[in-house]
């Protein structure tokens, strides 16, 4: 009865953890080991080697992928921690429309993707949107075409994305704004610092494990971006707004190559975990400095 009442827990949390395992790391396991055979519409498990990378990054539609994935993940980091600071920066200001204000900033997150790629379609389609509604009221050379634009189509996925995100990095920064001992900024008040110092030099020079935090989701956010570049632009015109993620489907579902669309779904674990690891360093680093 002791041992048993000493390992409940563990007893009661196993099969959790054995399913979590599982489903889990036991997939990601599978899909290394498919990414080295010939797989194509059902696996094949005779080993073949990593002819599946060679192939990968010797295809033009892999290397817009990644490209656009670059540009994808780069503006959206940075536009969505830049909104997302300023209007954390102005809630702090403690104004009488504060919880109103934060309501409506946080909502895009409550949407699906799917939800947010249907409507910005809509507002950046040419033939009802933007472009139409400054037609209308007299700007008749007026054009916002992006949506259809090989060129600038991946533009329109970074202005639908930091819509729907930068509000939930403007909580994560608010939060951390509010854990900020009052003491410190009376001091830097009373040492004559304005409040574009204080926050600037003290406050968000404090909040670097805010920082990490926001970039490790921001970044994930963007490597695993399928439904809204699928609700958005489907990928197009043609390839122009691909994504790894997208690629991955396409060749997995639709032209039964699942070999080369799991060499990519490594590829695309490999970015995650370049990324989590040193975050996780860093953080467990600097607790141990701590004690």
């Amino acid at each position: 009865m002791i041992w048993l009442k000493r390992n409940l827990p563990k007893i009661v949390i196993s099969p959790s953890f054995a399913l979590l395992v599982w489903f889990v790391y036991g997939f990601i396991l599978w899909t290394l080991y498919i990414s080295f055979t010939k797989s194509k519409i059902l696996p094949n498990y005779k080993f073949w080697g990593i002819d599946q990378y060679f192939r990968l990054w010797s295809m033009d539609r892999w290397h817009v992928s990644v490209s656009n994935l670059f540009i994808y993940t780069s503006l959206f980091l940075i536009l969505c921690i830049l909104i997302g600071i300023v209007l954390a920066i102005l809630l702090d200001q403690k104004i009488r429309a504060e919880g109103f204000l934060r309501t409506i900033y946080l909502y895009p997150m409550a949407l699906s993707f799917i939800v947010t790629g249907t409507a910005w379609k809509w507002i950046l389609n040419p033939t009802l949107g933007i472009e139409k509604f400054f037609i209308d009221i007299g700007f008749e050379n007026f054009t916002f075409d992006w949506l259809i634009t090989p060129g600038m189509s991946i533009y329109t996925i970074v202005i639908a994305g930091v819509w729907q995100s930068s509000g939930f990095i403007m909580a994560i920064f608010l939060a951390g704004l509010r854990s900020v001992d009052d003491e410190i900024i009376k001091a830097a008040k009373i040492d004559g610092a304005g409040v574009v110092s204080i926050y600037t030099k003290i406050i968000l020079p404090m909040m670097r494990p805010v920082f990490m935090s926001a970039v490790v989701i921001l970044v994930h956010l963007a490597i695993k971006s399928y439904d809204l570049v699928i609700a958005l632009t489907s990928g197009g015109p043609g390839t122009s707004s691909d994504m790894p993620a997208v690629f991955m489907t396409q060749y997995a579902f639709h032209r039964s190559e699942i070999g080369l669309a799991s060499s990519s779904a490594i590829m695309m674990f490999l970015t995650v975990t370049a990324i989590v690891i040193p975050y996780l360093y860093s953080e467990l680093k600097r607790e141990d400095g701590k004690k």
